[in-house]
Formats: C-alpha cells, structure tokens, sequence
C-alpha cells in the first residue's frame, strides 16, 4: 500500500457521548481508520464498541489510558475527556509522538493550554481542537463572501448564541456541572462555539477589551449555567456580543453584519442537515422609496456536502498528520493557534466575571 493509501490510525481515549460521532467519523473519512479504544476499564470500551458497531478482528480495546499511547501503531488520538484531565494527558499523548485532536474547551486555562501546546511543538505532533463546524465546506463559503470587501464591507458587528435546556438530570449530573471535572460549565462547552465563531469572523484577531454582562447564572457549586459577553476592536471600531447557557431553548445562531453586507443564519454549530448547509446573505440593501419595502432580498446559499462536518474535521486533520508522517512537513500552525486565542478570550470572559464585570484589556 503506498502512503497515498496508508489510512491514518485514530485511538480513542475516552467513551463519552461525543465518541460515538467522532468513531462514525473516523469510519467514513477516506484517509483514517479507528484502530484503538480505551477506557478506564476494559469492560468499558469492550461495550462501546458493540454498542456503536465498531467492533471487529482489528480494533484493539484497552482498559486504561496508558495502553493505547504505548500502543506504536497507534498515530494520532481523539481526547474526549473532562476538561480537568486534558493537561495531563494532552502532554503524555505528545510525549508519546500521538497527534492529537482534543475535545472543546483544550484546557481550564491559557496557562494549561500552553504546557500542552508547547508539548506537541517539541514533539512535532500536530495539534487540533474538535469543533467541527469550522471544516464544513459552508464555512468556507461564508468567509469567502464576507471577506469581499465590495460585497460585505468591513465587519462592524458579531453577535452568536449558543444554548440548550437538557433538562434537570444534565443540571445535576452531567460532568460539565461537575467543578472538579469541568469547572467552566456552559461557558467552556457552548461558549467555546460562540467566542471561536466570533474571532473567525474578525480573522483571528484579538479584540481591545473584553467584558462579561451581568446575566451570570450558577449552579449551587458555583459553575457557570448562563453568561454572556461583548467585545470590542477599538482600531476596527467592530463590537461582538454573545450568549451562553445551559437553561435556554436551543439556538446556535451566528450574525455578521458588514458595512455592505449581512451574513446570518441559525445552525452554525451543527447544521439541520448533513447533506447540505445554508446561509442567508444580503448585500447593497437599500429602503425602496416611500420606505415601503426593500430593494433586495436575502440570498440563500446552499452549499452541499459529501461529509458530515466531522467527517470533514477527521480528514483535513489526517491529511495534517500524513503530511508530517510521510512528507516530513512541519505541523500546521493555523489550528494552534485558533485554539490559543479562543482560550485567551474565555479567560478574559471569566476574569471580568471574577472583578464584577469590569473591562479586560487584552
């Protein structure tokens, strides 16, 4: 088999909920193969994988994280575990030569995220956080758009949302309530979505200040059920806000407002469908005389698929670790880095929580 044809060989550390997608991904990606589980107990995986029809002749089930690192065929790994075992793990995953592809949010802080950063780059190992929707093809086309300054303008404005009511049984015992598993609950897991939306729009630029508003609600733990934020770039005189939570209906909404142009829609985070995926797109939109209509109406985009998003995430992220494994090319920085601003940004959102709401100079 040439290295064109050589299947990148995926371990999975951890069978939470989010597993089941990444495996089917893994599975329907043309250039991976899930090669091994872990769990913390063999029974565990050993389940998981009947579970999800994963199981086979080939696929090797570990009954503790150490295994399936040790394990020398394994390439790179899928890290779905507590926010609070991340650095620990992360950093052994890279001493181990694994590439790594790290369930949202990387880390508690920048600070953690660094040490894991810094083990990948003195590894050589390519490191990727999992949010999938930045490898739909749709947003590819979105930024293509609004990045035409005669169609869309400059960007003035960025608001994105994401919320979800699961019900009182999450509340109580999910581990993204859970202090000592993931401290930065709803903030973490559907900010991250919101704040990393929000800087792909501005092309992953820092902003000026951040503030938090005073919307927060806890759990009796001190764990952040709702919370929201602006942000501004005082050079592009640009403002973004967002909102967060683990008691709203569920919205994964993301608008971009441009000096010429609009860009909207409702699904950002996971689109209605997997064949396809739309936007709304407005641009040059004027008030008829009288004010008694428009002179345009919005543009739906329809971009089609051949993968689900996460299928899309397995393979760019493959085609990364192929490059490094049989090229000899060096990691791709985009993605590091992605992560490290999205992380800055949810630090400053919680330290302005911390003073009682006051401005973060970034």
């Amino acid at each position: 088999m040439s290295n064109d044809e050589t299947p990148i060989r995926f371990g999975i550390i951890g069978c939470a909920e989010i597993a089941r997608k990444i495996s089917r991904a893994i599975n329907l990606s043309p250039n991976s193969t899930l090669y091994a589980l872990a769990s913390r107990s063999i029974e565990k995986a050993h389940n998981f994988a009947i579970q999800n029809n994963l199981f086979s002749d080939s696929l090797k089930i570990y009954g503790n994280y150490s295994e399936i690192l040790d394990d020398p065929f394994v390439d790179a790994v899928y890290m779905p575990l507590p926010t609070t075992f991340h650095l620990h793990w992360a950093i052994l995953a890279a001493e181990k030569k694994k590439h790594l592809l790290l369930e949202k949010p990387t880390a508690l802080n920048v600070e953690e995220l660094d040490k894991i950063l810094d083990a990948c780059d003195k590894n050589g190992v390519q490191f990727m956080d999992a949010s999938m929707w930045y490898h739909h093809p749709r947003t590819g086309k979105m930024k293509e758009m609004i990045l035409d300054s005669k169609l869309f303008g400059q960007v003035k404005a960025i608001h994105s949302s994401s919320s979800y009511a699961p019900g009182q049984e999450f509340l109580e015992n999910n581990i993204r309530v859970k202090p000592d598993l993931d401290a930065l609950g709803a903030l973490g897991d559907a900010g991250w979505y919101c704040i990393g939306a929000i800087l792909w729009a501005m092309n992953q630029t820092l902003p000026t200040t951040v503030t938090a508003l005073p919307n927060v609600a806890r759990n009796s733990a001190g764990v952040i059920l709702t919370c929201s934020a602006s942000l501004y770039w005082e050079k592009e005189e640009t403002v973004a806000t967002f909102y967060c939570s683990f008691i709203a209906h569920e919205t994964m909404d993301l608008r971009v407002y441009g000096s010429n142009g609009t860009c909207y829609l409702y699904d950002f985070i996971l689109p209605f469908g997997e064949d396809s995926a739309s936007f709304n797109f407005t641009s040059g939109a004027k008030f008829v005389d009288l004010h008694i209509g428009w002179n345009v109406k919005p543009q739906v985009v329809e971009v089609t698929s051949q993968l689900p998003q996460e299928g899309y995430m397995i393979q760019e992220f493959a085609s990364l670790v192929k490059a490094i494994k049989f090229s000899r090319s060096k990691p791709e920085s985009k993605w590091p880095h992605t992560s490290r601003i999205t992380q800055l940004v949810l630090d400053a959102v919680n330290k302005s929580i911390d003073t009682g709401f006051q401005p973060v100079h970034m």
